[in-house]
């Protein structure tokens, strides 16, 4: 929205020296203290914490531009303190033998590159969404290989955007900014990058996400993934995106899996096809429906619904073949979804039953953690038990006669876990497999971890990635 009070409200300059000591990244609230998603009164410079109350968000700015140039001051001092900070552990590498960001794989050493992705607000839902994504090589390589687009010429090219008002609606771009954001990664010349230009490109383009609170990071996953295919069928810069997919033979061979239109990277590679199987139980008339899929969501049987950690032995532990058992077993349809029979000419009682017709190259899992009862969403914490390799999907698919031994395989790529008891509170982190070492993604924060420990997380997003033909048993 514009704000038509911004003139008046905008009082500190950008060369205050109010400013708290320090790169704003490391600024505190004035009251308790605390560093978790500080921001800066435009008239006062105080420094407080919390959330906002209000969803709406300001893309004007004042006559004098004073909120842009302030907010490349902050930047400067951002970078700054970056500079200093990069400069000093430099020099510590050279002066010191002991390097806290090496250590021994297979007997040679191996430097943790990754990089954190800074929480700007209640984001984690999309942190831990773009690592994970950024974690499986087939997609994210095609993105960071695509040709950079420069929004902006003239004096502004080659100086980072803010974006305000005065830049207009036109100038974004969700495929570029998703882009820039996977080259940041894994570079290793930063320990934590900060989203804001993608993260406004979201705001601009998926109004059910603008505002600070908490989101749900399937549902950000769904909109995310869907509006980069429809851009990339659109084209972007002159060039479509489409054409550069269909010389990709990798990409392009075999794919019969189209959702809204022509196929691209999306659907290539998280693309699937259920067959949906109803029944009349009346006449015993069969309907045949084929739905494309991008991801499926799994229920978690009833008979498990408590909380249940993997360490508690009594009780059965839920397993992720369950969840899909639950998910292409014959169920019996109630009364709220009577069946629509073509031959009896009226709602009838009905079976309905899945079937895979065609396996996806990333096969996305979503638990069902969190679902209505009464005026309330609460969320099954149970935890449930899912293989990090040779998860085998060939006992579900249509026919499974005509896929080869290892083409059903599919191995653990990353995984989306949410802390604390609701969707709308709570936090995000991810776990995520790079050169056959596993990390932990918690915002800015990237530590390794083990096997071990991401199989006793209580999954919410699961990604396998189609295992290449190659020999091996190890099945679920």
């Amino acid at each position: 929205m514009e704000c038509p009070h911004l003139s008046s409200s905008v009082c500190i300059a950008p060369d205050s020296a109010k400013f708290p000591n320090g790169s704003p990244s490391s600024w505190c609230c004035s009251v308790c203290r605390s560093n978790k998603s500080p921001w800066v009164c435009l008239t006062c410079s105080s420094v407080h914490c919390g959330s906002y109350r209000c969803d709406d968000f300001v893309v004007n700015d004042t006559k004098l531009g004073l909120v842009q140039k302030l907010r490349e001051h902050l930047q400067n001092l951002e970078n700054s303190a970056f500079t200093a900070d990069r400069h000093r552990k430099r020099k510590l590498l050279e002066n010191s033998s002991l390097n806290s960001k090496l250590l021994k794989v297979n007997g040679s050493a191996a430097a943790i590159c990754a990089t954190g992705l800074r929480n700007l607000g209640n984001t984690c839902f999309m942190n831990a969404i773009l690592q994970s994504l950024s974690n499986i090589e087939q997609f994210c390589c095609y993105f960071k290989e695509l040709p950079a687009v420069e929004l902006r010429n003239g004096k502004t090219a080659g100086r980072r955007t803010y974006h305000t008002r005065s830049q207009g609606d036109n100038n974004v771009s969700l495929v570029e900014e998703f882009r820039k954001t996977l080259c940041a990664l894994w570079q290793g010349s930063q320990t934590a990058f900060s989203p804001e230009s993608l993260f406004y490109v979201v705001w601009k383009i998926m109004p059910n996400f603008r505002g600070y609170q908490q989101q749900d990071a399937h549902e950000f996953m769904r909109y995310l993934l869907d509006h980069l295919h429809l851009e990339l069928q659109g084209g972007f810069n002159g060039v479509s995106r489409s054409a550069i997919l269909q010389e990709n033979s990798t990409l392009s061979a075999n794919n019969k899996c189209c959702i809204n239109g022509a196929s691209t990277v999306v659907t290539a590679i998280f693309g699937g096809i259920l067959q949906n199987e109803v029944n009349c139980l009346i006449c015993g008339t069969e309907s045949r429906k084929f739905d494309p899929f991008l991801d499926l969501s799994l229920d978690i049987p009833s008979q498990f619904r408590s909380k249940r950690s993997k360490n508690q032995e009594s009780g059965l532990v839920c397993s992720l073949r369950d969840c899909l058992r639950s998910f292409t077993d014959l169920e019996e349809l109630d009364e709220t979804e009577l069946y629509m029979c073509h031959k009896c000419k009226k709602k009838q009682k009905s079976t309905k039953k899945f079937w895979i017709q065609k396996l996806p190259k990333v096969l996305c899992l979503h638990l069902k953690r969190f679902h209505w009862t009464a005026y309330l969403r609460n969320k099954v914490d149970t935890y449930v038990e899912f293989p990090l390799r040779g998860l085998d999907m060939k006992c579900y698919l249509l026919e499974p006669e005509n896929s080869g031994p290892e083409s059903c395989l599919y191995d653990l790529a990353a995984v989306v876990v949410h802390h604390g008891s609701g969707v709308g509170s709570g936090h995000y982190t991810a776990y995520a497999t790079h050169e056959g070492r596993w990390f932990h993604f918690n915002d800015s924060t990237v530590t390794m971890t083990d096997e071990e420990t991401v199989g006793k997380a209580k999954a919410y997003i699961l990604f396998y990635v189609e295992r290449q033909a190659r020999a091996g048993s190890d099945k679920l």
